[in-house]
This record gives structure tokens, C-alpha cells and sequence, in this order.
């Protein structure tokens, strides 16, 4: 199973590794071709109905391979508004290989222009798998007008769905109510989805036949960290402070730069408030790193018991605390941490030395734990050379604790137990100290708006292309503030 926003993530990626999205709309198309040709016979009359993204342009191509059928390619709209190029160079072929293909401007105000009555097929490419909520016009009348194509006596049509029937949630299965309360998706009869299932379909209440087409996306799209998981970091333009997320640091006592490094790091991977929450003995010197930190010190030299009800305050509305950055392995500070993490029900990174209390608590919060292999050995976890069966074994241990692991090396190894993704970003500059306070300060930020998976996966690109960008630039010698500044450029979505 994939969800829309994890399909596009691994179109992206598929994209980065070689395979270019031409290539995999040719193979969308030539899918829908073969369905076609499942329940029509050559010479029977074929309309696509077919909307300006990439789900209208794989039906573009499918009409290529249809030579042999009497074709109608209907595009919704203008030609010259068709949303992305290979989408618009499959439209142009079309004109170039004499197929009957045309722009219904407004079939609402023009029923005629769109024709289904006589079609045997009709294939419903309006809207693809990123689509959710009610149809919208023009696609809301011509959904109804497909299903009663396909009810009709007189024409009695299969209708083929490309990848989601238009109006139908590809997460959730939902048909949304539009404005008149009316529930409208296109009633398919066969449905070809890409590369995999996707839940929506499984939810969804029909007899349609599913069929999943192996587009030729590598396997190493979905399981390597790539620019596509950048995807879900755009930002709505009407954003207000805090939309992004507010970070808490615990740390600090027998180190200052270490909270420091990770605080300042979730300022740049883009939260909009971050806190840190460190001894009174160390205050004056954190705070005195940046001028963008908040800082709350509490008695003493390191975290102990008594300064739980301040740091419970401190967490109370904060989307994610990052800790351990700094903290020790004090026995009172790991009684500290084991105490928070008891009664706290949140998001938290859990880093350095606070990791090894994480095997043994019974907690309700949902932690990513950022361990290098040294760390996870010390948490109980297991070691090996080779990533490949480390990266199972360490998908077998975050199962048995029941929390997402990002395990720092050569190849990071995420996972939650069930999905399982690697980074490859980074190199051996970023041996130095600090550049795991910065991964985990990264983390920090991006899990305030997204699933934890998905918030390490992002978290270990930014910070491994970070590194990737300072050495470029200056070799190796790089120092863990290099790759602070680095990561506003490691998350652009249009890098």
C-alpha cells in the first residue's frame, strides 16, 4: 500500500535516481492501453475523458497505443492551462499523430461537446491520486455523466479508472459531500492503479477490478531518501506563527554547545519557535550562542527529579522536545528522563545519553530515537557490518520497543518497525562532533508537521545533504555550525 503524498515522494525520487517521469507516464499509458484492450475489441469505440495534469497526460499516451480502436481524447479545459510539460508534449503528440483529440472548454455550459453515449469504453483520467475533497465543476457534471454512460442501455460502456476513480479519496476511500450535500465519484468498473495499491481503493466500496501496473519505478525509489520526501515541507502561503511548530531542547549541564548545536538547527530546518531548557549553570552561555533562542534555565548544574514540574510546564503546548543534547549520563538525570518520558503522551527525539533509559520505560509519548551504532548497541539493539542486514535487524528491534529508530552511519537505517527507509546523504567530514545534535534538532522541527518516519527520513537527508554542500564547497574540515547554516538549502523543495 502507498498514500498519495508517498506515491509522489517516490515519483520524485525515481526522477532523482535516472528514471525520468517521461518515461513513467509512457508505461502509465501503455497500462491503461493493455486494460483497454482486456474488455474491448480492436475497433470499438474508445473515449478518454481526461483532466491537465499528469493523470489526463497517461491517458494521452494510452490513446498512442489504441491505433487499432475508433480513439476520442476529450481534455477538460484549454490546452495551453495543461499543468506540467510532458503532460502538454503528450497533448501536442497527439495533433501530430492525427488522433481525434479535442478541448471541451466547458461541458456543463456545452453538453454536447463531450459525447459518451456511443463510446464501448470510457476512461476516466480527470484526476489523479493528489486530488482529495468534492469534485469540483467542470469534473463534477462529467463524473455524473460517465456513470450514466456506463448505466445507460443504450450504451451500457465499461468505465476504466486511471489509478483512483475521479471523486474518490486515494487514502481514505471517502467520496466527499459537495455544496448540495451529493456524494459524486466516477462509478468505475476496472480500476489501473501504478506501481502499488493504494488504501482509498481497498476502502472503497465497489466490484471494480483492480489492477496494479509495475510502471518501472526501482525498488531503491521507495527505500532510499531522495528529494521527493522534501515534498510535504511546502508551506501554505497564509501561514501564521507557529503553524511550523515550537520546539523544546532539554539539555545542557556538563555540555553547552551540544543543546545549543540543536536548537539553533530546528530554528533553521524550519520551526518557528524553539526553547531550550538547560541548568541555570549554563543559561548565560547557551543563550549567549543566538539571540534567536529562548532560554529557561533551572537550578543547579544537570537535569535532576526535582525539575520535572518545570520541564512538564515548559513541554505543555510544545509540539516536539528534543532530548538529551548535552545532558550526561548523571544517575539522577536518567531517572529525570525515565520520569518525563513515563508520563509524558507527545512527540519527542530522544538523543545521546537519554537513549538508554528508552528500552525499559512504559510510555504513551511517541518518540524517534537517534542513536549512532555505538548507542544502539547500549540500548539492547543489534550490530552488524553489512547495512542490508543491519537495517532488518534494526527494523526487528524498533518493532520490539515500539519506537521509530534513526540509526546514524555510513547509510542511516530509519524505520518504524514496518516501513523501512535508508539515507545515503553525507560523508566521512561529518565525523566531527555536534553533527548528531544537529541531526536530532532537525528532526525536532520537521516532526512538529510530520509523521515520525517520515520526520527522521527528512531530518537524515537534510542533515547528511548539508554536510554533502559544505564539503563541496570548502572540503573536508567542516565543523558542526557549517551544517546549521547549510540546511535551509538542504530542504528547499525546488533544490
Amino acid at each position: 500500500m502507498i498514500t498519495a503524498d508517498r506515491m509522489a515522494a517516490v515519483d520524485a525520487n525515481a526522477a532523482a535516481l535516472g528514471v525520468p517521469r517521461k518515461q513513467l507516464m509512457e508505461s502509465a499509458g501503455n497500462a491503461i492501453a493493455r486494460e483497454v484492450r482486456t474488455v474491448a475489441d480492436p475497433g470499438a469505440t474508445v473515449t478518454l475523458v481526461c483532466g491537465r495534469g499528469n493523470n489526463g497526460g497517461d491517458a494521452f499516451v494510452a490513446a498512442r497505443f489504441l491505433s487499432d480502436y475508433d480513439v476520442r481524447v476529450r481534455l477538460l479545459g484549454r490546452p495551453e492551462t495543461i499543468r506540467t510539460t510532458i503532460a502538454k508534449e503528450n497533448w501536442d503528440a497527439l495533433a501530430a499523430a492525427e488522433i481525434d483529440a479535442e478541448a471541451v472548454v466547458d461541458p456543463v455550459a456545452e453538453p454536447n461537446r463531450l459525447t459518451l453515449a456511443n463510446a464501448d469504453v470510457v476512461v476516466d483520467a480527470m484526476l489523479g491520486t493528489g486530488v482529495s475533497g468534492p469534485l469540483r465543476e467542470p469534473e463534477r457534471t462529467v463524473a455524473k455523466r460517465i456513470t450514466e454512460a456506463a448505466s445507460s442501455t443504450a450504451s451500457d460502456a465499461t468505465v476504466i479508472a486511471v489509478d483512483v476513480p475521479s471523486g474518490v479519496d486515494a487514502d481514505t476511500g471517502e467520496v466527499a459531500a459537495g455544496p448540495d450535500g451529493e456524494h459524486v465519484a466516477v462509478a468505475a468498473d476496472r480500476i489501473v492503479t501504478f506501481h502499488d495499491a493504494k488504501p482509498g481503493l481497498e476502502e472503497l466500496r465497489t466490484d471494480a477490478t483492480v489492477t496494479v501496473a509495475d510502471i518501472g519505478i526501482p525498488t531503491a525509489a521507495a527505500l532510499f531518501t531522495g528529494p521527493g520526501d522534501l515534498l510535504g515541507l511546502d508551506r501554505d502561503p497564509e501561514s501564521h506563527k507557529g503553524d511550523h511548530g515550537e520546539v523544546l531542547v532539554v539539555g545542557g549541564g556538563p555540555y553547552t554547545g551540544a543543546p545549543t548545536l540543536a536548537a539553533r538547527a530546528a530554528l533553521r530546518a524550519g520551526a518557528d519557535l524553539v526553547r531550550v531548557a538547560c541548568p541555570e549553570s549554563v543559561a548565560r552561555e547557551v543563550q549567549g550562542f543566538s539571540e534567536n533562542l529562548i532560554v529557561h534555565g533551572f537550578p543547579g548544574a544537570i537535569l535532576e527529579p526535582d525539575h520535572l514540574d518545570r520541564i512538564r510546564d515548559l513541554a505543555a503546548g510544545r509540539d516536539v522536545v528534543v532530548f538529551g543534547p548535552g545532558l550526561g549520563d548523571a544517575e539522577p538525570t536518567l531517572s529525570a528522563v525515565e520520569r518525563f518520558l513515563e508520563d509524558y503522551d507527545g512527540r519527542a527525539v530522544v538523543d545521546a545519553d537519554a537513549l538508554q533509559v528508552v528500552p525499559d520505560v512504559e510510555t504513551e509519548a511517541t518518540l524517534v530515537c537517534t542513536p549512532h551504532q555505538g548507542e544502539l548497541r547500549a540500548m539492547g539493539g543489534p550490530s552488524a557490518e553489512n547495512w542490508r542486514e543491519r537495517a532488518e535487524r534494526v527494523r526487528e528491534f524498533a518493532a520490539e520497543i515500539g519506537h521509530t529508530l534513526l540509526v546514524k552511519g555510513a547509510y542511516d537505517v530509519i524505520t518504524d518497525g514496518e516501513d523501512l527507509r535508508v539515507n545515503r546523504t553525507g560523508n566521512p567530514g561529518m565525523t566531527v562532533g555536534g553533527t548528531g545534535d544537529v541531526l536530532a534538532g532537525a528532526v525536532g522541527a520537521v516532526a512538529c508537521t510530520q509523521r515520525p518516519l517520515q520526520a527522521a527520513a527528512i531530518g537524515a537527508y537534510a542533515n547528511g545533504r548539508a554536510g554533502d554542500l559544505v564539503v563541496e564547497e570548502r572540503g573536508y574540515g567542516l565543523v558542526a555550525t557549517d551544517l546549521i547554516d547549510r540546511i535551509p538549502e538542504a530542504v528547499r523543495t525546488d533544490a
